[in-house]
């Protein structure tokens, strides 16, 4: 009888045991929320600051805040007599190993583009900076005429948008996978991110990886000097800059960027 009541006392006690483990476990901070607080917005609907031009010490016209929605605007732009650059930078802080996602959404025919390790003192974000590529797959190419462009880079049909110049693409260097493409239809919202690391760089587009590649690699010098940036020495070779956004004088809307160190 004794050897019996020390065996249900000793159930009892390991069941209380793992009740207290349920509960403290119950109560713990799910791990999205830890995520979420690793998160540094960058914009967040109610403020433009850290935010200015390239080059420069406050926002080119155009740039604003719209329904909480970092918006260019073309009108607005034009009502100053402004001859500069129109691309932007969060020159807050500068990264270099990170995990960056925003929405955008585009309307018919235009184009613009994320940039990241930006450094000034160039001409403009892309001679330096590698570029995840925006731009109205679709419809570009029917109301722009691409063919003088293109030919200087031997492509076969110069009047069609080149591989390299799609949504998602490593602008001028790595091409996205079509098959995991699902772009939205101009007006509606898409979402990409970007994945940098010294051993690999993904893009991301409204959740489906499009490519990867590992910068610096000999893959990726050869891709350099045989296309595009073949006369921009420095472009890509920065390990931490800015992040900047592109204008390409169409309209274009931002919203919940944010940037997380890896």
């Amino acid at each position: 009888m004794l050897k019996f009541l020390k065996v249900a006392i000793l159930i009892l006690a390991i069941t209380a045991c793992k009740n207290q483990t349920n509960k403290k476990e119950e109560t713990a901070i799910p791990e999205p929320e830890k995520e979420e607080l690793e998160w540094i917005y960058l914009f967040d609907g109610s403020s433009l600051e850290g935010w200015r031009g390239y080059g420069m010490d406050s926002l080119p016209p155009g740039w604003t805040i719209r329904d909480s929605i970092l918006t260019f605007d073309t009108e607005l732009g034009l009502e100053q007599d402004y001859t500069g650059g129109k691309d932007i930078i969060y020159g807050a802080e500068e990264f270099d190993n990170f995990e960056l996602y925003l929405e955008w959404r585009i309307p018919e025919g235009a184009n613009s583009g994320i940039f990241y390790h930006v450094k000034e003192g160039y001409d403009g974000p892309p001679v330096v900076a590698p570029e995840y590529q925006i731009i109205d797959d679709e419809n570009y190419g029917n109301i722009h005429d691409l063919t003088g462009y293109n030919s200087q880079f031997g492509a076969e049909h110069p009047e069609l948008l080149q591989d390299w110049q799609k949504t998602g693409a490593d602008y001028a260097m790595h091409t996205a996978d079509e098959s995991q493409k699902n772009l939205n239809p101009v007006g509606e919202w898409n979402s990409s991110k970007i994945v940098f690391t010294p051993e690999k760089v993904e893009h991301w587009l409204n959740g489906k990886k499009l490519l990867e590649f590992v910068p610096w690699s000999e893959e990726w010098n050869a891709k350099k000097a045989s296309g595009k940036w073949d006369n921009a020495p420095d472009y890509g070779k920065y390990k931490t800059g800015y992040i900047a956004l592109q204008d390409h004088s169409s309209p274009i809307w931002f919203r919940n960027i944010k940037i997380k160190k890896l």
